[in-house]
């Protein structure tokens, strides 16, 4: 008896033994890149989402550059990846899409953006979905929604100079979520009975966390505001099949209308999921590159004083001073667009781009094995000295007489290849007016906060709160 339970335990011993061997040295027809693969299942989770309160590279990913080079291996939340920070490497990421290489991200993420989002859909599906996208901030609906914007942004403006602080992350935020929550939905907070901002909040909280869905976690209370968003969603949906003549000219009621086609390749649960993306993307992503736009400006007056030069020029040229602004002088906004470019560069908002290789990929002397995980890195490509000179140093001027609009091997803020942002010049267009409103009508100074923290999404764990006054009046 005792043999045999010595007999097991080896067994036992020798199994582990073997598993741990092939978690750290695994199968490849090739050479893996160098790296380390952690602990079994946890591998370098912890070190990915530790806190760092830097402009600059993650640590986790600039300890390993200097270690392995442009390309390592490790491991996160149990999947196999091999981290690019290579030029070559990543654009081929994005031009192999479908080929080579196709959209992935961790269940954790895909639990929370809905299994049917479109970062997950490929093929036909995909292409169908970004077409519905367009029509909501496509080029064309960009210039009926222009004045809009505008005006939403001098009106909450208006109201930030009434008051003695405002939380720029926050109030942004709040400014876009409930724009976007008319036009898309027709949400309006002050009518409905259940705060869809409010759930929106405890799901941005966990969105970048260790994925732990346990009751006091920050991905739980994640998971628990889209179950509520998701909910409300639906009920919405709902009442509008059941008042089908009660149009209200906004994106749900094209996404009805899809859903009403017999040939039609969408269904209610894509519809629900393109939805809660649409609402979450534009509202964080872009509240937060405003914030730090006005968080540079604040800390380089040089930049803030030729913002302002640009933007009182296209006063000066106006016929009629109380015209809005124009599509015409939007598009001749140089100095902006420059300014936009570089803090989208050093902001980094996206600390990671995912793929996973569809087959066993060779590039220079290494195997990258089907089924892997490859992250693309910006902010490791953005904070390359080789590609920008002093990249930690804000410097709209180094954007002089290059392409602003497009995606490039040293530029990827927007992603690239058939996956580019369809909402890149939404976020621009909105960004640029913003700035407009502010820097020719108001001046404001800093009260408090303003640090950052990166656990790798960018938060300010203190806020950033600024005074606001009318331009020419005294503080």
């Amino acid at each position: 008896m005792l043999l045999v339970g010595l007999c097991i335990a080896a067994l036992i011993v020798v199994s582990i033994t073997h598993w741990v061997y092939r978690w750290l040295n695994p199968l490849c027809n090739g050479n893996l890149p160098p790296g380390s693969m952690g602990w079994p299942l946890l591998g370098e989770t912890l070190h990915f989402f530790s806190p760092n309160r830097t402009w600059d590279t993650p640590p986790f990913i600039k300890n390993r550059i200097k270690r392995y080079g442009s390309i390592f291996r490790t491991s996160l939340v149990g999947f196999r990846v091999i981290v690019s920070t290579d030029l070559e490497l990543n654009y081929m990421v994005f031009q192999q899409e479908g080929q080579s290489f196709e959209s992935w991200y961790p269940q954790s993420l895909t639990k929370i953006f809905g299994s049917q989002n479109l970062g997950s859909l490929h093929g036909s599906l995909h292409k169908y979905l970004k077409n519905m996208i367009l029509t909501a901030v496509g080029p064309e609906s960009l210039k009926k929604i222009f004045s809009e914007v505008e005006s939403v942004a001098n009106g909450n403006m208006d109201r930030w100079a009434s008051k003695e602080t405002v939380e720029m992350k926050t109030a942004v935020a709040d400014m876009i979520f409930d724009f976007m929550g008319k036009k898309l939905i027709s949400y309006d907070p002050e009518k409905s009975s259940e705060n869809l901002r409010e759930n929106f909040e405890a799901f941005i909280q966990g969105l970048i966390s260790f994925p732990l869905e346990i009751p006091g976690t920050a991905y739980y209370k994640c998971m628990q505001g889209r179950k509520k968003v998701m909910i409300m969603l639906k009920n919405m949906l709902e009442a509008r099949r059941a008042k089908p003549n009660k149009f209200k000219n906004d994106f749900f009621d094209y996404v009805l209308e899809e859903l009403k086609q017999n040939d039609t390749i969408l269904t209610e649960e894509i519809a629900l999921d393109l939805i809660f993306a649409l609402l979450f993307a534009n509202f964080e992503t872009t509240s937060q590159a405003i914030t730090i736009a006005i968080k540079f400006l604040t800390d380089n007056p040089l930049a803030l004083k030729e913002l302002r030069e640009e933007h009182e020029k296209i006063l000066r040229k106006r016929e009629n001073l109380e015209a809005g602004l124009a599509w015409e002088e939007y598009k001749s906004m140089t100095f902006t667009f420059q300014l936009i470019n570089e803090t989208l560069r050093l902001g980094n908002i996206v600390p990671g781009v995912f793929r996973k290789a569809m087959k066993d990929i060779k590039f220079k002397g290494y195997t990258i094995p089907a089924g892997w995980m490859v992250m693309v890195c910006p902010p490791a490509v953005h904070l390359d000295p080789v590609n920008y000179k002093d990249p930690l140093k804000f410097n709209p001027w180094r954007w002089e007489g290059m392409d602003l609009k497009s995606a490039s091997k040293t530029f990827m803020a927007f992603g690239g290849g058939l996956r580019f942002c369809v909402g890149a010049d939404f976020a621009r267009l909105q960004m640029a007016i913003f700035l407009h409103c502010l820097v020719t009508k108001y001046r404001w100074k800093p009260i408090k906060g303003g640090d950052i923290v990166r656990t790798p999404g960018l938060q300010f764990p203190n806020g950033f709160h600024v005074q606001f006054f009318e331009k020419d009046k005294p503080n």
